[in-house]
């Protein structure tokens, strides 16, 4: 039987937190309507599409990789490490893995990066919702521990009002620290 996993990141541009990362097998034959780019989707499409993903896959993983590793290894090398990492997490091991992007990460089965795959393969659209998911809550709850920051506003993406906060604020915990904005701040430039 061939089980093709999907799989995609969210995150590579916040300045703070994780990069999340999913794999989705999806079950033929429960068909799932409606699977999109998570980009496309608004939010509560996104909340009820992540449960019925979740409910009918055959097998779904996250991966992540937290702000210290990215810090350490660097954006790109951290999100290949996320999806080794979701990938290994599949209870059920694919014959086959599409990644959305233009790069593989080092895996010990055949894989396809497809540029704007999480628009094309539903199994990649799956894995963009549940890592988009995800992660949107990881940013609400640290929002609930540092809000000064309005984390569940942005996301931690650098918008103009992130920017301020963390001029203002400096950075937290969770920042990270290789990010250009946030070496600024905490250099004081």
């Amino acid at each position: 039987m061939t089980l093709v996993a999907g799989v995609d990141e969210v995150g590579r541009g916040p300045l703070v937190g994780a990069v999340v990362t999913a794999a989705v097998i999806l079950d033929p034959a429960k068909p799932i309507a409606g699977l999109n780019d998570s980009k496309k989707l608004s939010e509560k499409k996104r909340e009820a599409l992540a449960a019925e993903i979740q409910q009918k896959a055959l097998c779904w993983s996250l991966g992540r990789a937290e702000a210290t590793e990215i810090d350490d290894i660097n954006i790109l090398q951290a999100t290949m490490v996320a999806m080794q990492r979701a990938v290994a997490g599949l209870s059920m091991q694919p014959t086959q893995v599409l990644i959305d992007g233009n790069r593989c990460p080092d895996l010990p089965m055949p894989s396809q990066a497809i540029v704007g795959g999480d628009g094309i393969e539903q199994c990649i659209s799956a894995a963009s919702i549940l890592a988009k998911v995800s992660r949107d809550h990881e940013m609400a709850e640290l929002d609930q521990a540092y809000p000064q920051y309005q984390f569940a506003k942005h996301k931690g993406y650098p918008t103009k009002v992130h920017l301020e906060m963390l001029a203002k604020h400096g950075a937290c915990p969770q920042h990270r620290r290789s990010f250009k904005p946030v070496q600024r701040v905490l250099q004081g430039v």
